[in-house]
């Protein structure tokens, strides 16, 4: 008998993915303008002028050889260097090429994060709503997934419950903002008052927890004012895991990195894990084209303003409807109370209206549904009648 858990994760994709194949039978049944499909992060915008005028520029004067051929492990020493000096020249830091391991997205980047760290046992603790592949990534990696509640009605970090969830078998703390799915920001204080938490709880007891953030979607903030903390300017045993999926419009491309802070104690133990990990994994040398492409538009983002258009529209409109919504930061999701205590049984409903929405539940908040607004303005407009048909059907 093969291995049984990974047996029933090939079998049933997850709830978003499941959603999103149920879309796509839909729109051959019915037609695709007559389908409102909310279900997955799928950026719709195009990748910035940029990213076609370096990949031109790459592919004509490259050695063909070399462009197709293997990197170091970790990645081009180049490409790690530019970045490392962007990072630098951006938030402060003191990194170096040697501090970056390069990856095929912000999913390969968690998973070697995670195998590098945990031993068999040890826990993460993450804050809910999260993204339900954590646990996935997790349990992978021989750990024990451990969700704490955030604010009630904010979504914000509730410090007091990461507090009361750390043990001498936490490894690490892992946050996501701009959050996915709530689109909330944390705040530069409560940041601040993490790290200290984090540095009390190693006076106290001896035991190193790192602090993972991870970063797919940190360029993605609407508001001049809105600032996503770095966290390697608070707290030295932190990793950041970055993706340019969201940024540049480039999920399928499957390109992005992990940057190791050389300011914790055993940088060279940690990074020496990471590049184990990614050789254990088989997540060696991503791929070199892509690898060229970010060494040239590093400093590039997609127009993220239909996206904003795109938030305040939604937002607007089902506040009116009698929804519930906390107005995201930044992303390009809405976290929404479903109508009725169930989710599953609310997202259902809202097929009959063929409304495809996600049940918050595997983001580990009941009672939620969370709506992926990266999609085409018209489609926008067309739904809202079907929003609000919903919402007075349960008047």
């Amino acid at each position: 008998m093969i291995n049984q858990t990974n047996v029933q994760l090939g079998r049933k994709r997850s709830n978003i993915r499941e959603l999103f194949e149920y879309g796509k039978k839909r729109k051959a049944e019915i037609g695709e303008d007559n389908v409102f499909d909310f279900s997955i992060g799928n950026p719709s915008v195009p990748a910035p002028a940029e990213v076609e005028t370096a990949l031109k520029e790459i592919i004509q004067t490259y050695d063909p050889v070399a462009l197709h051929g293997y990197t170091s492990a970790q990645g081009d020493f180049s490409v790690r260097k530019t970045l490392a000096e962007y990072i630098n020249s951006r938030f402060g830091t003191s990194l170096n090429a040697d501090c970056l391991y390069l990856t095929c997205g912000a999913a390969a980047s968690l998973t070697i994060t995670l195998n590098a760290l945990l031993n068999v046992g040890d826990e993460v603790i993450t804050v809910a709503p999260y993204f339900p592949e954590y646990k996935v990534f997790t349990a992978h990696a021989g750990g024990k997934l451990v969700a704490v509640e955030s604010n009630d009605g904010t979504f914000q970090l509730d410090l007091n419950k990461v507090k009361a969830a750390l043990s001498d078998k936490t490894k690490a703390v892992l946050i996501n903002s701009p959050n996915n799915p709530s689109g909330v920001v944390y705040r530069e204080s409560d940041i601040k008052k993490l790290a200290q938490l984090l540095e009390n709880h190693y006076a106290e007891t001896g035991v190193r927890v790192y602090l993972i953030s991870d970063e797919p979607y940190r360029e993605l903030v609407f508001d001049k004012d809105t600032v996503v903390p770095y966290v390697m300017n608070y707290y030295a045993h932190s990793i950041v895991c970055y993706s340019y999926s969201k940024s540049l419009s480039l999920p399928g491309e499957r390109i992005g990195y992990i940057a190791v802070n050389n300011q914790m104690q055993e940088f060279s133990e940690v990074y020496a894990g990471i590049c184990g990990a990614g050789r254990a994994l088989g997540f060696v040398c991503a791929p070199n084209l892509f690898q060229q492409l970010i060494g040239k538009v590093y400093n590039k983002t997609s127009d993220i303003s239909i996206y904003k258009a795109n938030r305040d529209r939604l937002y607007s409109a089902l506040t009116e409807y009698g929804y519930t919504v906390v107005k995201p930061d930044g992303a390009f999701y809405l976290f929404v109370k479903a109508l009725e205590a169930d989710a599953k049984t609310f997202s259902e409903r809202a097929k009959k209206y063929e409304l495809l929405v996600v049940a918050g539940d595997d983001f580990g908040c009941e009672g939620y549904v969370r709506i992926s607004y990266c999609v085409a303005p018209d489609m926008i407009e067309r739904a809202l009648p079907a929003f609000k048909a919903l919402a007075e059907s349960y008047k």
